[in-house]
């Protein structure tokens, strides 16, 4: 599904930038002259459609992403000491002890690691 919805976008931003470069293509009409093509309407469609990708670009891209950190910090902010998680490693483990920027986890055979708190991606059976 994710793979559809980027295609999407792919084919539309696409079909944006060909419009982008076909619209210099377009010929005067006959009636006017040099002064037509100085002018700032000339460039007015280019504005527009620059301010659609850029747009589209905001809206697909960054403010998803965005979403998906502010969700994290949420995440690693309410976590607590002895709940389990898992980091970005794949490895399970229980928190002993929180620090700034950092946990120290207890992993299944006793031994115990520190990893930064954005190493953590979630808490297992609440993973999306």
């Amino acid at each position: 599904m994710k793979e559809f919805k980027t295609l999407r976008i792919g084919s539309l931003a696409g079909f944006l930038f060909a419009a982008i470069a076909l619209s210099g293509c377009v010929a005067a009409p006959a009636g006017e002259g040099e002064q037509a093509a100085g002018g700032l309407s000339a460039y007015l469609p280019l504005i527009i459609v620059l301010l659609l990708v850029f747009g589209m670009f905001y809206f697909f891209m960054i403010r998803p992403l965005r979403q998906r950190e502010r969700q994290h910090d949420r995440m690693v902010e309410e976590l607590k000491e002895g709940d389990t998680v898992v980091t970005a490693g794949g490895i399970y483990g229980q928190i002993e002890k929180i620090y700034e920027d950092t946990m120290v986890l207890k992993v299944e055979s006793g031994a115990t690691i520190r990893v930064t708190k954005g190493g953590i991606i979630g808490r297992p059976g609440r993973m999306e």
